[in-house]
C-alpha cells in the first residue's frame, strides 16, 4: 500500500504482523486492518446509541445518523458535533433542537420495560418502523447502463479503505452522468451510508440529481433511511430482500440490485407479493 493512501487514513486502518500462508511457505510481514471501534452518539448530553464504526468522517457520521433515523427532520436542527476521542472509543456529541430532543426522550420512554425481539436495536416487534415517508423528489435523469457502467469503473479507484484492509463497504453519490462525486466507506454499510447523508446535508446536494450506489446488498434498513432523506434512486451491487423491495415500491425509490459490468436487476412494483 503506497504511503499516500496510508496517510489518507489515519484513522481507518492499523499495521499488524501476520503470517501469510501459501503453497510457497509462511512469509512473516505487515498488513494492513480496518479499523473499528465503539461510537457513541450522545444527543444534549443523553447517550443514544453505540455503533461500531470506522472512526473517520464521525461528523458527516452523526448528523446522517440523526437525519436518516428521524432524530432530526433537518440539518438546522443540529447545532453543533463535536467528536471525542477516548482510550476505548469515541464520543461524538450533538447538540439539536429542543423539540426534537423532547421527541427524542418521549422514544425512548416508549422503550422502557417492552421485551426485545432483537431486530437492529429495536425493543419490540410493534415499534419496527416499516412504513416508509413517500419520496418527493423524482430524478432528473434517465438511469442507464452505460452510466451504471460508468460507476462500477470508477468506484474501486475510489475505494482507498478497501483496497488497503479488503474490509469496508462504500457508499457513493454519482450524478446524473454516472460521474462519482463523493465516496465514504466504513466497516458498516449503514454507517457508510450514514456519513454519505451527513456529507449531502451539510453540502446542500438535491436528492433528485443523482443516485446512491453501495458495494453491499440491499437491506430494508438502508432503503428506509433512503427515503427517510428523499432518495428516489438506489443501486447495489448485491441483493435485496423481499422487506426492501417492498418498502423501496411504498416510498416510490428505484431500486437496482445485482449491479454488474453486464447489466443490473430492477425491480417493478407489480411483481412482488404483498406481504401478510
Amino acid at each position: 500500500m503506497s504511503d499516500d493512501v496510508l496517510e489518507s487514513l489515519p484513522d481507518a486502518l492499523q499495521e499488524v504482523r501476520i503470517l501469510r500462508h501459501s503453497q510457497g511457505g509462511v512469509e512473516d510481514c505487515a498488513d494492513e486492518v480496518a479499523e473499528e471501534v465503539p461510537v457513541a452518539l450522545v444527543f444534549n448530553g443523553i447517550s443514544h446509541a453505540v455503533m461500531m464504526a470506522t472512526p473517520a468522517d464521525l461528523d458527516c457520521f452523526a448528523l446522517g445518523f440523526a437525519l436518516s433515523e428521524g432524530i432530526v427532520k433537518d440539518r438546522r436542527e443540529v447545532f453543533d458535533i463535536e467528536v471525542l476521542p477516548h482510550a476505548d472509543g469515541v464520543e461524538v456529541q450533538l447538540q439539536i433542537a429542543q423539540s426534537a430532543f423532547a421527541c427524542l426522550k418521549a422514544h425512548r420512554r416508549s422503550l422502557t420495560g417492552r421485551t426485545g425481539c432483537g431486530v437492529c436495536g429495536t425493543e419490540s416487534l410493534g415499534l419496527l418502523d416499516l412504513t416508509p415517508e413517500r419520496v418527493s423528489a423524482a430524478p432528473t435523469f434517465e438511469l442507464d447502463h452505460p452510466r451504471l457502467q460508468r460507476i462500477l469503473e470508477g468506484l474501486p479507484a475510489q475505494q482507498a479503505l478497501t483496497r488497503a484492509t479488503g474490509c469496508a463497504h462504500a457508499a457513493a453519490w454519482c450524478d446524473a452522468q454516472g460521474e462519482i462525486v463523493r465516496v465514504f466507506e466504513d466497516v458498516g454499510r449503514h454507517n457508510a451510508l450514514d456519513k454519505l447523508f451527513g456529507w449531502m446535508a451539510k453540502s446542500g446536494v438535491a436528492p433528485s440529481s443523482g443516485l446512491v450506489f453501495l458495494t453491499s446488498r440491499a437491506s430494508y434498513e438502508l432503503v428506509r433511511k433512503c427515503a427517510r432523506m428523499n432518495v428516489p434512486v438506489l443501486a447495489t451491487i448485491s441483493a435485496p430482500t423481499t422487506l426492501a423491495i417492498r418498502i423501496a415500491h411504498a416510498a416510490g425509490i428505484r431500486l437496482l440490485s445485482f449491479c454488474r459490468q453486464n447489466g443490473f436487476v430492477e425491480y417493478p412494483a407489480t411483481h412482488v407479493t404483498p406481504s401478510p
